[in-house]
């Protein structure tokens, strides 16, 4: 290998064990939320779980849809990037450890290509299962969230009893 080829090989190398810890970072974080949204359910359910776009109505006074918009992005974007960015750092914890075993291969140290793909496997199905868990949760909360959203501009739209329209007539 060239200069230019090696450094790039222990580059990529050094990426490793930082996006192994990302990635169960993530899947830590895709279990919480799974707990989170699974209360939500179990609230929703029960018939006691405040909307948080009503809630933000109430504290900002204001039922603008723009403004909720930007709740509900807001609301849902952790779990977006988690679930977008899960399956790219999978692939990149596969790929690290691709060339090592790709090395020893070529030496003939089998042992050490099995090590190596375990790795690469392992951080792959973790983080697809943790983009599963945090896509089907953004998924289904941007449902709730767009309905409540649906809810409020209806309520907004219906005239109150004794108000009157254009020109003075009820």
């Amino acid at each position: 290998m060239t200069t230019l080829e090696l450094w790039m090989y222990e580059l990529g190398r050094l990426f490793l064990l930082p996006v192994l810890a990302l990635i169960l970072l993530l899947f830590a974080y895709s279990f919480y939320a799974l707990g989170s949204f699974l209360m939500e359910t179990w609230q929703r359910r029960r018939g006691d779980h405040a909307c948080p776009l009503a809630r933000w109505c109430r504290e900002h006074g204001s039922d603008d849809s723009d403004g909720l918009e930007l709740l509900i992005l807001r609301r849902l974007e952790p779990l977006r990037i988690v679930s977008r960015t899960a399956p790219m750092l999978g692939l990149v914890a596969t790929m690290i450890p691709l060339g090592p075993a790709l090395l020893a291969l070529g030496d003939g140290d089998l042992a050490s290509v099995g090590e190596q793909l375990v790795v690469a496997f392992a951080a792959v199905i973790l983080a697809l299962i943790t983009a599963s868990i945090t896509y089907w949760i953004v998924t289904v909360r941007r449902r709730w969230l767009l309905a409540s959203l649906h809810r409020i501009e209806r309520e907004r739209a219906v005239p109150v009893a004794g108000t009157r329209g254009v020109g003075g007539t009820a």
